[in-house]
């Protein structure tokens, strides 16, 4: 069994948006399946975003973010779920991982090391993306840039291995019996922790 942070990226509260169902449906999955899972709503966070270096290697972590620190900390999986907006991250949802993976949550901190070096290692990872547009031209045409941002940059860099991803497609135009099919893979996901 494995303990998994899901965090639903989909910073507006309102209920009715398919991030928020999808991040159910994955917690649904594993807790039916025994693993241990906290599910965070970022949207339900009040924090600061960071607005110079020392925010992010001297200031602890806001006392909003920290339950999800220490969530993470203790997962052996990361879900991570967000609606791609202008061609990346919502805004709100990168100041939450700006705050989440702080320099003393993320690296391990050593004078002599001039590359910092991740603390995720032996974590694994999967971002669920959901886009407007179809999900092949999102990965072929647009080069999924948000993704490999996200896989090598950030999840990668502070030692997530390995980072897998799915993108739902079309979202706005889906009918119910696609989005019954998503749930049900999510669900799955959950249920194999992956």
């Amino acid at each position: 069994m494995k303990t998994i942070l899901i965090l639903d990226g989909h910073p507006d509260p309102d209920d009715g948006h398919l991030c928020h169902a999808l991040a159910h449906a994955y917690a649904t999955g594993a807790e039916r399946a025994g693993h241990r899972q906290n599910l965070v709503r970022i949207a339900d966070l009040d924090f600061p975003l960071l607005r110079k270096p020392s925010d992010f290697t001297d200031e602890p972590s806001p006392e909003a973010v920290r339950p999800a620190r220490d969530a993470l900390l203790e997962a052996d999986h990361l879900v991570l779920i967000y609606p791609l907006w202008l061609g990346t991250l919502p805004a709100y949802t990168k100041g939450f991982l700006e705050q989440l993976l702080h320099y003393d949550t993320a690296f391990e901190r050593s004078a002599n090391d001039r590359w910092p070096k991740g603390k995720m290692r032996g974590k694994s990872a999967r971002i669920i993306l959901t886009a407007g547009m179809p999900a092949l031209a999102y990965r072929l045409w647009y080069g999924a840039h948000s993704l490999k941002s996200l896989k090598r940059n950030i999840l990668g860099f502070v030692g997530f291995k390995p980072v897998r991803s799915t993108v739902f497609g079309m979202v706005e135009h889906a009918e119910p019996a696609q989005v019954g099919r998503w749930l049900k893979t999510m669900e799955t996901l959950g249920e194999r922790a992956i």
